[in-house]
């Protein structure tokens, strides 16, 4: 059978996962009748809450005769890592781009990586049946983006079609409307070459991608480079510097139709599969028959450039809602988790209580700590720090430098402009984007953007949408200002009652509701200076002849502000830690007993 492998790559929201179902449908892998769910790629509960792709996943469809293996990536740059992965499977990348934004960082981020690889692209502007689409100038961006990455001359004659994934058409021209997917199978089927391998040379792959099965045990996925593979297979597995890491047996061959995995006698070269029967094997190593001594060549990964500190929870209220709260437990779940996810990287902190997970961003590493607290985990975790790198010719101190694409209303650019340039920011760019908006590049440092979202949205009251993606390390810019506001600092463990907090919210918004558990050292609210200030929340009201009991009874408390995790993560200082919970989301002080506090603060003091 003809066979083609083809990636979809393209900013978060540009619409990948949307077209992906399209192809699906029109290629005959559903019945007529059958309910199918919005984003059928999505497959995780976070993926569909959010509704971000945050695992690359493979799928496959039948377009007259020739088998398309198709691979979803994420949008987003810190799953990036889930991205360079993948497109060693594939010999072509549809490069999707929103008519009406254009290109973004992620589409520049992925698309680099694309044509270093040497892959075929093609474009195609997605979202044409908008309003304000802008195709033909969209088209030339491309054009230029794909010039400024250092495209060959034939990567820059590439094909573009103009489509509206929602309405599942694509057309040569942005003012026809299609009718259905045709154009789009045709041109990947003529354009995208077929896997240049060989079938007759012993057997080779690399993995990519690794899962835990219940049944099967370890599931390696990746495209076979060349030979043949059957069950029963005997098979030896090859690291990145070529030892043999185990030998076994291949149980069971899976390869990808629709969104089903089937069960396959033979598999061949080009063809992309997932592969049982080897328990040791990961990302990057090479599987192949016993006969092969050379590793295939991995794709190497980005470094990681933010860092949090994973630790036990050890609040007064530790224990009460998750099952899973030793430091061993904690331990190998992180170490699974780096197993299938190259992007993160684990080790235990000097003394020991406590784990390093380094990864690229805080979202990357707040969906790794929402999976554990779905699991039953509950942990403390610490602010972010990014990961510094010294130079090795002059030894002077590298930050991450990432590039800030910002699309704000004009009335709120000069402050945004402002606040980042406090964060060290420089502007390279800034342009009207149509609407009465603006499009402003930044390249800031990383350590500035943490925790600035939350202002961002402030700021612009809710309009400006923010992009990021790592650029490269860049000289030290020296001290950023952190947090201007101090917090309110629980001194007891009890209740918090309704009359206390009433009479707390003249210092600051709360962000705890009455009734709700609270113990010293908790932070209850933000303080509306500068300094922190120890609070009772427990206190109730007098009770004697002169007051009366009933008078006021309804005391209304302006609502608490709700933190998410990664608002919870991004807020806090670098004294404090996040308790995460099954259930719940709380802010601390990392030393809860308030002599430890004062007596740590003039230690810090003393050496600072």
């Amino acid at each position: 059978m003809n066979l083609r492998n083809i990636a979809i790559i393209a900013h978060v929201d540009h619409g990948k996962t949307t077209l992906c179902d399209v192809l699906l449908k029109q290629a005959g892998t559903f019945r007529e009748n059958q309910q199918v769910q919005e984003r059928a790629m999505d497959s995780n509960d976070i993926e569909r809450e959010r509704g971000i792709t945050i695992l690359a996943k493979c799928t496959s469809v039948e377009w007259n005769g020739t088998r398309i293996n198709i691979v979803d990536t994420p949008g987003h740059a810190d799953f990036g890592g889930e991205v360079e992965r993948i497109l060693s499977m594939v010999d072509g990348v549809v490069v999707l781009v929103d008519a009406a934004e254009g290109p973004m960082p992620q589409t520049k981020f992925v698309l680099a990586k694309a044509l270093k690889l040497g892959l075929r692209p093609m474009v195609v502007v997605n979202k044409v049946d908008k309003p304000e689409q802008r195709a033909y100038e969209v088209q030339d961006e491309m054009f230029d983006l794909f010039s400024a990455l250092e495209a060959t001359d034939e990567q820059l004659d590439f094909p573009t079609l103009f489509a509206s994934g929602k309405a599942g058409w694509a057309s040569e021209a942005p003012d026809e409307t299609g009718t259905d997917m045709t154009p789009l199978f045709e041109l990947i089927v003529k354009h995208v070459p077929a896997p240049d391998v060989d079938v007759e040379a012993p057997f080779r792959m690399l993995a990519t991608t690794v899962e835990a099965d219940p049944y099967l045990g370890r599931l390696l996925t990746g495209r076979i480079e060349s030979g043949k593979v059957a069950p029963n297979l005997t098979v030896k597995s090859l690291s990145r510097d070529g030892k043999v890491l185990e030998q076994g047996r291949i149980t069971k061959i899976l390869a990808y139709r629709g969104l089903e995995r089937v069960p396959l006698e033979e598999a061949e070269a080009g063809d992309i599969v997932a592969l049982a029967g080897l328990s040791k094997t990961t990302v990057a190593d090479t599987i192949c028959v016993p006969a092969v001594n050379e590793p295939l060549e991995a794709q190497p990964i980005d470094p990681s450039t933010i860092a949090v500190t994973f630790s036990v929870n050890d609040s007064p209220l530790a224990g009460q809602e998750g099952d899973k709260v030793t430091s061993r437990v904690i331990w190998d779940r992180l170490m699974k988790e780096a197993e299938g996810n190259v992007a993160i990287r684990v080790k235990e902190t000097a003394d020991k209580d406590a784990f390093e997970v380094s990864g690229r961003g805080e979202l990357q590493l707040a969906v790794l700590i929402e999976q554990m607290r779905r699991e039953g985990f509950e942990l403390s975790i610490s602010r972010p720090r990014v990961l510094f790198q010294s130079d090795p010719q002059t030894g002077q101190r590298l930050e991450p430098i990432e590039e800030v694409v910002i699309d704000v209303d004009e009335e709120f650019s000069g402050t945004v402009v402002d606040k980042l340039q406090q964060r060290k920011a420089e502007m390279t760019d800034m342009r009207p984007s149509g609407g009465g908006k603006q499009r402003v590049t930044f390249r800031c440092p990383s350590r500035g953007l943490i925790g600035y979202h939350g202002e961002f949205m402030t700021d612009t009251r809710g309009t400006g949408i923010m992009n990021r993606v790592f650029d490269s390390y860049g000289p030290y810019k020296g001290p950023i200002p952190a947090r201007r506001n101090g917090v309110l600092i629980s001194l007891e463990k009890g209740k918090a009652s309704s009359y206390a907090l009433f009479n707390l919210e003249e210092r600051g918004p709360l962000m705890i509701g009455g009734g709700e558990e609270v113990y010293a050292g908790m932070i209850v609210g933000e303080h509306s200076r500068g300094n922190d200030l120890d609070v009772n929340p427990l206190k109730a009201k007098q009770l004697t002849n002169f007051r009366a009991a009933g008078k006021d009874d309804s005391i209304d408390l302006t609502p608490p502000i709700k933190m998410t995790l990664e608002k919870a993560i991004a807020y806090i200082g670098d004294d404090e830690l996040v308790e995460v919970t099954p259930n719940r989301i709380r802010l601390r002080k990392l030393y809860l007993d308030i002599h430890e506090r004062k007596k740590h603060a003039k230690k810090m003091a003393a050496e600072g």
